[in-house]
C-alpha cells in the first residue's frame, strides 16, 4: 500500500522507551517505495553486522536495509526476480517478513495487515488467512507475533515516493504543523501493540504511551540520534519537476485507487530516482472545488511527469469525484 511509512516512527517510539528494535527493513518490490528506500534518504541504510550492532547498542534501535548484511540471501535473490516480474506472491510475502527476522533473533513481531478494494489485501477473509499464516510461522520459530488489520482504502499520509514518504515521517517526529494525522495514529497504534505485547505497558495503555512519546519529542530526539549512529542524517532531495492533477468538477472524493496511485508515482521515477512520486493533497470524503489540485506529480525530467500524467490521463483513473451534478468523474 502506498505511503504508510510507519517503521521508522514505531522504532524510535519503542527505542526512546527502553526497548530494543533492531529494525532491518526491504527495498520495493513492487511498490514506489520499501522502508529502506525511504529511511536512505534520511541516513545510510547499508550497514554491516558490526555497524548494525553499534547502533543499536548505543541507541537501542535502527533502521536498515536486510540486504546489506546477508540475514537471508534466497530472500534476496528472490526479491531481485520478483522486481522485474513486478510480482509479489503470497508465500514469498511470508518468508521474505518472517526469514529476516528469524535471522535477526527478533522475539516480538507486531504486523501491520492494511485492507481495501485497491490494497494488496483485498478482504478481511484474505487478511485473516494471511495473519493466520504469518502468525502460524513466527510460532514455529518461537516468536511471539500479533497482526493488526487496518484500513486500506487510501493511502496513508501524504507522500507516496521515498522522499516525499520521508519528509512525513519527519513531520509526525517533529510535531510540525500539519503534519499527516492518519500516519501518526496508525504508527502509534503499532507502537503500542509492541509495547503491549512486550510488556513495557499493560494492555490497553500503548497507544496512548506512544501518543505521548511523540508529543513530549523524545521520539524525535531518539530517531536524530539513531540517523547520526547509522552515519548522519541526511537532507531530503527535492524534485526539479512538479505538476498538478487538477479536480474535473466540484464535488466530493468519493474513492482514491491505491494502486493506480502507486503505478503513477513509479512511473514518474520512484524508487530509482528517491525525491519522485506523488504527493497526495486530499483524502477521501473531502470536498474539492473544479480546478484545485488533487495531487502533484514529483520527478526529475519532464519527460518522466509526461510519462506518468499520460498513463493516469488514458489508463487509469486515479482520485474519483462525486460530482455535485451526481455524476463520478475523476
Amino acid at each position: 500500500m502506498p505511503g504508510n511509512r510507519t517503521t521508522p516512527i514505531v522504532v524510535a517510539i519503542v527505542a526512546a522507551l527502553g526497548l530494543t528494535m533492531p529494525k532491518t527493513s526491504s527495498r520495493a518490490i513492487t511498490s514506489p517505495a520499501g522502508t529502506a528506500d525511504t529511511m536512505e534518504t534520511l541516513a545510510p541504510v547499508d550497514l554491516d553486522v558490526a555497524q548494525i550492532r553499534r547502533v543499536v547498542e548505543d541507541e537501542g534501535g535502527c533502521v536498515v536495509w536486510g540486504g546489506a548484511v546477508n540475514l537471508s540471501p534466497a530472500d534476496d535473490l528472490l526479491i531481485r526476480v520478483e522486481r522485474v516480474l513486478d510480482l509479489d506472491s503470497e508465500g514469498q510475502l511470508v518468508a521474505s517478513v518472517l526469514s529476516k527476522k528469524v535471522a535477526a533473533g527478533a522475539s516480538h513481531l507486531v504486523l501491520d495487515l492494511p485492507v481495501g478494494p485497491t490494497a494488496k489485501l483485498r478482504s478481511q477473509a484474505a487478511a485473516a488467512a494471511l495473519s493466520a499464516r504469518l502468525i502460524a510461522v513466527a510460532s514455529a520459530f518461537g516468536i511471539r507475533c500479533r497482526t493488526l488489520i487496518s484500513d486500506g482504502n487510501q493511502p496513508v499520509g501524504f507522500g507516496i515516493g521515498p522522499a516525499l514518504e520521508a519528509r512525513d515521517v519527519v513531520a509526525v517526529l517533529r510535531q510540525s504543523q500539519g503534519f499527516p494525522a492518519d500516519l501518526q495514529a496508525r504508527a502509534c497504534t503499532l507502537a503500542g501493540a509492541v509495547l503491549e505485547l512486550a510488556g513495557r505497558c499493560p494492555a490497553g495503555a500503548g497507544e496512548s504511551l506512544a501518543t505521548d512519546t511523540l508529543s513530549s519529542g523524545r521520539a524525535w530526539e531518539k530517531f536524530q540520534r539513531i540517523c547520526e549512529a547509522q552515519g548522519g542524517m541526511r537532507q531530503l532531495p527535492v524534485a526539479a519537476e512538479r505538476q498538478p492533477w487538477l479536480a474535473p468538477a466540484s464535488g466530493q472524493v468519493a474513492e482514491i485507487d491505491n494502486r493506480v496511485l502507486a503505478r503513477v508515482a513509479k512511473l514518474a521515477g520512484a524508487p530509482a530516482r528517491k525525491a519522485a512520486g506523488v504527493d497526495l493533497l486530499v483524502k477521501v470524503g473531502d470536498r474539492v472545488t473544479q480546478g484545485q489540485p488533487l495531487f502533484y506529480i514529483h520527478a526529475e525530467t519532464p519527460a518522466e511527469i509526461d510519462y506518468a500524467l499520460n498513463y493516469a490521463k488514458v489508463l487509469a483513473l486515479p482520485i474519483t469525484v462525486a460530482a455535485d451534478d451526481g455524476k463520478e468523474i475523476a
